[in-house]
Protein backbone atom coordinates (compact mmCIF):
# COMPACT_ATOMS: atom_id res chain seq x y z
CA UNK A 1 0.00 0.00 0.00
CA UNK A 2 1.08 3.78 -0.11
CA UNK A 3 -0.27 7.04 0.98
CA UNK A 4 -0.36 9.84 -2.09
CA UNK A 5 0.16 13.91 -0.73
CA UNK A 6 -0.25 16.54 -2.93
CA UNK A 7 0.72 19.96 -1.41
CA UNK A 8 -0.17 23.53 -2.84
CA UNK A 9 1.10 26.20 -2.09
CA UNK A 10 1.90 29.90 -3.42
CA UNK A 11 0.47 28.23 -7.24
CA UNK A 12 3.37 25.53 -6.73
CA UNK A 13 2.25 21.80 -6.40
CA UNK A 14 4.81 18.79 -5.17
CA UNK A 15 3.62 15.41 -4.56
CA UNK A 16 4.98 12.54 -2.70
CA UNK A 17 4.39 9.03 -1.85
CA UNK A 18 5.19 7.08 0.83
CA UNK A 19 4.99 3.09 0.89
CA UNK A 20 4.00 1.20 3.59
CA UNK A 21 2.42 -2.53 4.32
CA UNK A 22 0.24 -3.64 7.45
CA UNK A 23 2.36 -5.74 10.10
CA UNK A 24 0.87 -8.24 12.02
CA UNK A 25 1.36 -8.25 16.30
CA UNK A 26 2.79 -11.59 16.00
CA UNK A 27 4.84 -9.75 13.17
CA UNK A 28 6.07 -7.34 15.25
CA UNK A 29 6.51 -9.67 18.25
CA UNK A 30 9.22 -11.66 16.24
CA UNK A 31 10.55 -8.37 14.90
CA UNK A 32 10.96 -7.60 18.90
CA UNK A 33 12.33 -10.71 19.45
CA UNK A 34 15.07 -10.73 17.07
CA UNK A 35 16.37 -7.13 18.09
CA UNK A 36 16.88 -8.72 21.70
CA UNK A 37 13.13 -7.65 23.13
CA UNK A 38 10.61 -9.32 24.93
CA UNK A 39 6.73 -8.12 24.75
CA UNK A 40 6.05 -6.72 28.17
CA UNK A 41 2.33 -5.40 27.89
CA UNK A 42 -0.04 -5.67 24.74
CA UNK A 43 -3.63 -3.29 25.04
CA UNK A 44 -6.42 -3.26 22.60
CA UNK A 45 -6.34 0.58 22.77
CA UNK A 46 -4.86 3.66 24.31
CA UNK A 47 -7.29 3.36 27.22
CA UNK A 48 -6.17 -0.11 28.20
CA UNK A 49 -9.01 -2.51 26.84
CA UNK A 50 -8.07 -6.30 26.66
CA UNK A 51 -6.77 -7.38 23.43
CA UNK A 52 -8.26 -10.16 21.75
CA UNK A 53 -8.93 -11.50 18.67
CA UNK A 54 -11.51 -9.31 17.33
CA UNK A 55 -9.05 -6.21 18.11
CA UNK A 56 -8.95 -3.68 15.64
CA UNK A 57 -5.72 -2.23 16.37
CA UNK A 58 -3.20 -2.53 19.39
CA UNK A 59 -1.01 -1.01 21.78
CA UNK A 60 2.19 -2.90 22.00
CA UNK A 61 5.30 -2.25 24.70
CA UNK A 62 8.49 -4.67 23.98
CA UNK A 63 11.42 -3.74 26.87
CA UNK A 64 14.93 -4.61 26.88
CA UNK A 65 15.54 -7.25 29.42
CA UNK A 66 18.41 -6.79 32.38
CA UNK A 67 20.99 -8.09 31.66
CA UNK A 68 21.58 -11.90 32.65
CA UNK A 69 17.67 -12.08 32.54
CA UNK A 70 17.09 -13.96 29.04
Amino acid sequence: MSSHYVEVVGGRGSYRSIPFRYVWPAELDLMAQLAGLRLRERWGGWAGEPFTDASGRHVSVWEKPAVGLR
